[in-house]
């Protein structure tokens, strides 16, 4: 299930709640292995277990797990604001790795929070913390916000 699987007339933050109550993830949080488990108007939080799926060359989890983890945090967060006859896309995303991430950190969590939200343009941070809610990643993101028409 995915937002567009929702009622059309339904706001962004009805077509995410009716998302976590399904149960049901997108296709890239079953591949890999992440899952919304908290929404409110301007805030999102996804939570992962890293593992081996995830790993890159050197011995860690791949940057880019990280950033997808953000992205979809900070792009839910943004699209909890939005009414039904609007859609929202990733502009720039800016991430910040503070600590490696292995399979040892354990569940982390990915906390988005909407900052600002304009007509076109919205603007959010997030940061991914460990159950000690030490840092491991931070990020600032830049939406693009448009009608659903177009």
């Amino acid at each position: 299930m995915n937002v567009n699987d929702t009622n059309p007339d339904a706001t962004g933050l009805e077509q995410l709640q009716a998302l976590l109550v399904s149960g049901s993830g997108s296709p890239i949080g079953q591949t890999l292995k992440f899952r919304l488990v908290e929404i409110a108007e301007g805030h999102a939080v996804f939570e992962a277990e890293p593992g081996l799926h995830a790993y890159n060359p050197i011995g860690s989890v791949h940057g880019g797990f990280a950033a997808t983890l953000l992205d979809s945090a900070l792009g839910c967060a943004v699209h909890s604001k939005l009414k039904a006859d609007q859609i929202h896309t990733t502009l720039e995303l800016k991430v910040a790795y503070h600590r490696a991430i292995t399979v040892e950190t354990g569940t982390i969590r990915a906390i988005g929070s909407v900052m600002t939200m304009g007509r076109r343009t919205a603007y959010a941070e997030g940061r991914i913390v460990d159950a000690n809610d030490r840092l491991l990643a931070s990020a600032t993101s830049t939406l693009m916000l448009m009608d659903r028409s177009s």
